[in-house]
Parts: structure tokens; sequence; C-alpha cells
């Protein structure tokens, strides 16, 4: 099967977009309002206002794509390159900068959104989405979907293969999405895995598999809108391959001029997603370098108050470390919470 793409690296569509201009500004802006984050965010690390952080720039339409085909209700599962995503997905931005500061306030996410913390061990957050989804439709009203993401990298852990393989054997109502940028850290796909096309390993597992264009917003959004909704009708877990590129080193403590050939990350910045819909909703009349200063002052002022507000966030106290493991401190917990000063 080919790769599923409807915008080209060049912005021009092939066949008919079943998606609305409407629903193209959506998708712009909120890549868009990604794309300007993560800029600042590796600024603000430099400056010493956050911790080690994980780029994602180019990787835009993967992440926001796929989030957009969620509801309110749908829950999200990220690892920890998916800041995209979970901003797309409702958690506030002075929330992301507490999380990547890793001050305790920011691992408390609102009341009510569905979305699971940003996972560092890689591929431990798979097995917890597919219990998630059972979860769903054994106790909601209405069944909820979920949402994993994992890089390639990822797929060659014990943790990918469990949870895939148990998601279809109970036609868990799952997606998985893997965001293959090229490299697992300094590792490329080509030297770590036999067959490059990780979506055939959904055969092997007995479920659908898709291959898209990860660059390409409209195709990621439209591909996991399908899958969500094949999931939400009983009929089980999708694994989506989206091809797309770190252009980004893997953090920012990494330098990937000691592994790669930064003329190659060039060459795959000519693909970026941002460029290619801004051209496809130029040619519609919908977008223009008024309406692109308007957003970037929007976006601005957002950022500004959201580090205004994680700014005013009292210091954390030791303690804290410990009072998010367990709904309940055990006694291991509770010993390290008592030595760490613990009231």
């Amino acid at each position: 099967m080919a790769t599923v793409q409807y915008i080209s690296p060049g912005g021009e569509v092939a066949g008919e977009l079943p998606l609305t201009t409407e629903e193209l500004v959506r998708g712009y802006r909120a890549a868009a309002r990604a794309r300007f984050f993560d800029e600042r965010a590796v600024t603000l690390q430099r400056q010493g206002r956050l911790g080690v952080y994980p780029p994602f720039r180019g990787q835009e339409a993967a992440q926001v794509g796929a989030a957009l085909a969620l509801t309110e209700r749908d829950w999200l599962v990220p690892s920890y390159r998916e800041t995209a995503a979970a901003l797309t997905h409702g958690l506030p931005l002075s929330q992301v900068i507490l999380y990547w500061r890793s001050h305790p306030a920011g691992w408390r996410f609102p009341e009510g959104l569905r979305l699971l913390p940003f996972y560092v061990p890689i591929a431990t957050q798979l097995p917890h989405a597919v219990g998630l989804a059972l979860a769903g439709r054994y106790q909601a009203e209405e069944p909820w979907v979920v949402l994993a993401f994992i890089g390639d990298g990822g797929t060659s852990e014990g943790d990918f293969h469990e949870a895939l393989n148990f998601a279809a054997v109970y036609k868990a109502p799952v997606v998985f999405v893997v965001q293959n940028n090229g490299w697992a850290i300094s590792t490329p796909t080509e030297r770590q895995m036999g067959n490059v096309r990780i979506k055939d390993r959904a055969l092997g597992y007995g479920m659908a598999g898709v291959r898209v264009d990860g660059n390409d917003l409209a195709a990621t959004w439209l591909t996991a809108r399908e899958a969500v909704a094949r999931a939400r009708a009983g009929e089980g877990p999708t694994l989506i391959e989206a091809l797309t590129y770190r252009i980004a080193p893997h953090t920012t403590s990494d330098d990937p001029g000691r592994y790669r050939d930064e003329a190659e990350a060039r060459r795959h910045a000519a693909e970026e997603p941002l460029a290619r819909l801004r051209r496809v909703l130029g040619a519609r009349g919908a977008w223009d370098e008024a309406r692109e200063a308007e957003l970037e002052r929007e976006l601005e002022a957002e950022l500004q108050a959201a580090l205004a507000e994680a700014d005013a966030a009292p210091d954390a106290a030791p303690a804290e470390i410990v009072e998010h493991v367990y709904a309940e401190l055990g006694p291991d917990q509770r010993r390290a919470w008592e030595a760490l000063g613990g009231r």
C-alpha cells in the first residue's frame, strides 16, 4: 500500500482534499502554535528557564494532525516528545513550562483533561495505553479511544510488541502512532531494524496498518480520524506509521552534528509541514502575511502570560517529589516523604 499523502512538499493538493478550509486553518493554527512554543522552549532552556527539553521541530503535523482526531472524552498517551500533541489536546501552556522545569505543579494536569504524563522511559506507556483503552470499554458510559505515541526507536522495545499483541487480541480501542523521524537518538532507522516499513508489523499482530506522510497534516489527521472511528466502532486497533524527520536535535543536550550530516537535515527542512500547509491556505485566499503576523502576536502574548503564571508558582518543597506517585503514600514513599521534610 502506498504512503497516504494529500499535500505534497511543494504544497500541491493531489485529488480531492476531504477537509474544509476552516478545518485546514484550525490545523495550521494548532501546528503554528506548537512550532512557536518549540522554538521559544529551546531559547528558554539556553537561558536556564527550562530543564533539558526534547524539540519536535518538523514533526508538528504528525502530532497535531493525530491529536485533532480525538474528542474531549478520548485519551492521549504521549512519550517525551509529544508536547505538540499535548498542547493540541488541551494541556495549558503554563503547565507545559512547569513540567519541563521539573516543577511538581507541572505534574498535576487539569481535572477532566484526559492526558497521561509525558513518558521518558521508552515504550512503557504503550501497555498502559491498552489497559486504559480496555478500561473505557468496561467502565465508561461512552467508551473512549486512546491515542498512543512512540518513536521508531521505541518499536524495538518489548513493551511495544506486548502492547500491540494484547491490543489486537482483545480488539482494544487504541490507535498507535509511530513517529518515524529517521533517528533513534544517534541510530538511523536502517541500522535498528531489518524491515524499515514499520507499518508492515501490523499484519503480524492482526491489526490495520497504515503509512502516512507525517509532514502532511491533512494526511495524518484524516488517517487518524479513520482509525479512531474504527476503534470507536469496536473494530480494533490501528498502527499508523507517520514518516517525518527530526530536524532538531534529540534533546537540547544533544549534538546531532556528531552522528549525521546536517546537510541531510537541511534537505528535509524543505519538506517541513507548516510551509506546505501555508501554501494551500494561501491558494484558497485563507492565509496571508497579515494573518501570519496577527497569529504571531497572539502566540507571543499567550507565551508571556504563561511564563508569568509559571514564574508565579511557589517554590516546590523537596517532599513533593514523592507525593504524586500513588493515590496514597505507601510505606516506602512515606519514609521518603518524612525524610524529605514532609508534614
